[in-house]
């Protein structure tokens, strides 16, 4: 059985066309009139394996954000199934899952309860948490303080610790510092040894073709082409 499954699925989102009186809003709703819409995702079709990583790649607005934003459960699509087996932790947008004015401290139970994690369970996980994400004194200042990085280190470290079946990473380590990168990276490669997913968006080919052993190219929420990372990378920067 596959651990993520999409079979022909679309998803759009209405286009606006500028403000608009709320009786004339109300009155295309009412008349079931057709809103014109964007397609984010068109006719996607794919399958992940347990244990296999996949990159998605493709230029800003392709469409990986939605793919990945579907499987960690955020949305539905508008056509076609997605199946989605074991539980899922997601580092999609810097600070999401976060609050500005919580402190560190509060802020990593809860984003680990959005994650499923047990205010019992986050309490026994919180000290490794902190000491991953290397923030030390800061846990206890509001998020707001936080630089970039500092979010990110902080986010990371939640995620790998509640020990998800499926990783889901969009770009948010770049604004990490080395360092901690590497730190990252290994947990990964710890993650994959262990048999779990990982769905990985970089624009940086050189860590897709360490980190991944499939690869899906978007472009205009279409599929162009998926195999081995060499060659969709090839074919997609050529």
């Amino acid at each position: 059985m596959a651990v993520i499954e999409f079979q022909n699925v679309s998803k759009t989102f209405p286009l606006s066309r500028g403000s608009k009186l709320l009786r004339s809003i109300v009155k295309e709703r009412l008349e079931k009139r057709h809103r014109d819409v964007f397609y984010a995702l068109t006719d996607v079709s794919f399958r992940v394996e347990r244990g296999e990583s996949l990159a998605i790649v493709g230029s800003n607005g392709a469409g990986k954000s939605t793919l990945l934003s579907l499987v960690a459960q955020l949305g539905l699509p508008n056509e076609g199934s997605v199946e989605v087996n074991g539980k899922v932790a997601a580092l999609l947008e810097l600070g999401s899952g976060f609050h500005p004015d919580l402190t560190g401290r509060e802020n990593v139970f809860l984003n680990a309860s959005i994650l499923g994690l047990s205010r019992k369970r986050t309490h026994e996980y919180f000290a490794a948490i902190a000491d991953f994400s290397g923030i030390g004194d800061f846990i206890e200042e509001p998020l707001r303080t936080y630089s970039s990085g500092m979010v990110v280190r902080l986010a990371f470290a939640v995620a790998i610790h509640i020990d998800p079946e499926i990783l889901i990473i969009d770009e948010v380590l770049a604004v990490g510092d080395q360092a901690f990168q590497e730190k990252c990276f290994e947990r990964i490669w710890e993650f994959k040894r262990q048999g779990k997913t990982l769905l990985f968006v970089s624009h940086n080919a050189d860590l897709v073709k360490k980190l991944c052993d499939h690869c899906i190219w978007l472009e205009h929420g279409k599929v162009m082409a998926q195999g081995p990372p060499d060659e969709i990378l090839q074919a997609y920067q050529g």
